[in-house]
């Protein structure tokens, strides 16, 4: 056959899987090869020669797709490249979160001479970096110092001599706890290189504590390498006045890095210059846009249309030592309920004229040291699947790191930094009983064992706090509790015949349980017919008879319900949740109730 005949025969650009390209390849070989190619069975060599080239067609083929697919966030499967697409649109991926709790702290502090309250020599401030132990074996770490020596906390005596005088007292105080324990990476940097990034070998990085090198220079975390102020935690020496132990003052800043997180990984990312270079560092007055009042750069008044007046983003380290200190929370669920937390596994003391006292009575208060949780410690929430991410990433750009819309708050409110804790679920709501624009925020969490709590008092104030940089100035935020409503699944069906019944029952359970797991939204409603179309996908059901919702009430339920029957949609097909409650099927083992027939 000539050129001209060959290339007039058509070819299906549409075949492009194994199947396919082999057929038409076969096709081809017997209309251009008669005399060459003949014999086509499974054992001929040209057999082996087309199944080669259809194979390798249909990885091509493949991998063209998935690389096609993988471009784009809609269609992206990988969770890691679906996070790089956020990367680009502003989102920034947190992490795995922490958990904030309040816990109540004892301490054994001996008496005055004459037995009338503490010794406050011996009073000492408990350090923040203080490291308590669940019974279930998960680490915490004291967030900020107590002082013992405060004349408000509570005392009682516990111990006292023959005459019935004092001769110790128990201290009680309350403190901050956070998932996780402080470690110390060094990590050794060689010669220059622009825009260097270092990834750490500690896994759950939920906070960096501080970047040194070797030379005594500090690195500051910041938003975004064009950033060029940070501000501190100083002391303050008006404390006794205004009751405020600290102030936040701005500072210029050139060694900085940004913390780049992946499912995997959490990678610090540094800037362009040399510590030698001149211009390292923007003028602030140059880069910020003129805000009235404003004498410095802010991440909210920083204009990036200006950075061509500054020609590097931070030093980076060279030929030195970087010694990083971090912590990393727990590597399961950090959730833990009342009275787990009970032990302290270091304990870290201050005193304040340590040199004149004695050393074994403050190995007696360190060993005296008791912790307890009055309330659940929350904050660890399973991770959210790719279609959540997705979503948040599509709900980041619009948002610009502003609150206006009710769909602002709550993207913003998941974006909360992990080492302040995370809610599974949130729903912000306009109050229709409110002249102003206040608005209702609910917010839920999850247990040890993924289950629906009510979100502590600590993570609702650093949400709270966390908000405030970016709400409109006269919106106000109430952050409240949704109601938990517990349902089950009652349902009939008919097997195909022959069928194990068990067998079927066990199977619908299981499709149940992973189409209605614990994945709703505040206010989110049942659709009915998801139960049928579940159930009647199940192999070995032929038909469902019927299926219906039933309440949850009792031991280990909440105690919140709704009429179902006065909620359900004109058609039947939706029970209604209402938008301050959230639906959940706790315990599937036993909420799913099914007959055989």
């Amino acid at each position: 056959m000539s050129d001209n005949q060959k290339k007039i025969i058509p070819i299906n650009y549409t075949s492009r899987d194994f199947t396919s390209i082999r057929k038409d390849l076969l096709d081809i070989a017997e209309r251009l090869y008669p005399d060459s190619f003949q014999d086509f069975s499974d054992a001929a060599f040209s057999s082996l020669m087309i199944d080669t080239v259809a194979y390798i067609g249909d990885q091509l083929s493949f991998y063209l797709d998935y690389n096609v697919n993988e471009s784009f966030l809609d269609t992206a499967y990988q969770y890691n490249n679906i996070l790089r697409h956020g990367k680009s649109l502003g989102f920034k991926f947190t992490g795995r979160p922490s958990t904030y709790g309040k816990a109540a702290i004892y301490l054994r502090i001996p008496a005055t001479a004459v037995g009338l309250g503490i010794d406050r020599n011996y009073s000492p401030i408990l350090k923040s970096g203080t490291q308590f132990k669940s019974s279930t074996g998960l680490n915490f770490t004291l967030v900020d110092n107590i002082d013992f020596s405060d004349p408000k906390l509570p005392i009682v005596p516990v111990a006292t001599n023959a005459n019935g005088s004092p001769t110790f007292y128990g201290v009680k105080a309350y403190g901050t706890v956070v998932s996780g324990v402080l470690l110390t990476e060094t990590i050794n940097v060689g010669s220059f290189e622009k825009f260097a990034r270092i990834t750490l070998g500690s896994q759950n990085v939920s906070e960096i504590i501080s970047v040194f090198d070797s030379e005594g220079n500090e690195y500051f975390e910041v938003d975004y390498l064009a950033q060029d102020m940070v501000y501190r935690e100083v002391s303050n020496s008006n404390f006794k006045n205004d009751n405020v132990p600290s102030i936040l003052k701005p500072f210029l800043v050139s060694r900085k890095f940004t913390v780049e997180r992946n499912n995997n990984n959490t990678i610090l990312q540094f800037g362009s210059g040399k510590a030698s270079d001149f211009n390292i560092v923007a003028d602030p007055q140059s880069v910020a846009i003129n805000v009235h009042g404003k004498t410095y750069t802010t991440s909210r008044s920083f204009d990036p249309t200006r950075l061509s007046q500054n020609e590097s983003l931070g030093i980076v380290p060279e030929n030195t030592t970087l010694t990083v200190t971090l912590r990393a929370t727990n590597p399961g669920s950090s959730n833990i309920s009342v009275g787990q937390l009970n032990e302290a596994t270091s304990v870290l003391l201050d005193f304040k004229n340590r040199v004149n006292l004695s050393e074994s009575v403050i190995d007696g208060i360190r060993a005296s040291v008791e912790v307890n949780n009055e309330s659940p410690i929350t904050g660890d929430v399973s991770n959210a699947t790719s279609d959540e991410i997705k979503q948040r990433i599509f709900d980041t750009f619009p948002t610009q790191n502003r609150a206006v819309t009710q769909a602002d708050y709550e993207n913003l409110a998941y974006r909360m930094h992990a080492k302040f804790g995370s809610v599974k679920r949130v729903s912000v709501q306009r109050d229709p009983d409110s002249q102003k624009r206040n608005l209702n925020m609910f917010v839920i969490s999850e247990d040890s064992f993924g289950k629906l709590q009510k979100t502590n008092s600590t993570i609702k104030r650093n949400l709270k706090i966390w908000l405030n940089e970016y709400r409109m100035i006269n919106d106000t935020i109430d952050i409240l509790d949704p109601f938990i409503l517990n349902f089950g699944i009652e349902y009939s069906i008919k097997t195909t015949p022959g069928a194990d019944k068990r067998t079927i029952i066990a199977r619908c359970n299981s499709a149940l349980a992973q189409k209605f797991n614990n994945n709703y939204y505040i206010g989110e409603s049942i659709i009915i017919s998801d139960i049928y179309s579940t159930l009647n996908n199940v192999t070995g059901v032929q038909d469902v008879i019927k299926a219906r919702i039933t309440s949850r009430t009792g031991t280990n339920y909440s105690s919140a319900t709704i009429d179902i029957n006065n909620n359900l949609s004109p058609d039947g097909n939706q029970l209604m949740i209402p938008k301050n409650a959230i639906v959940e099927f706790k315990f599937p083992e036993t909420d799913f109730v099914g007959k055989a027939k």
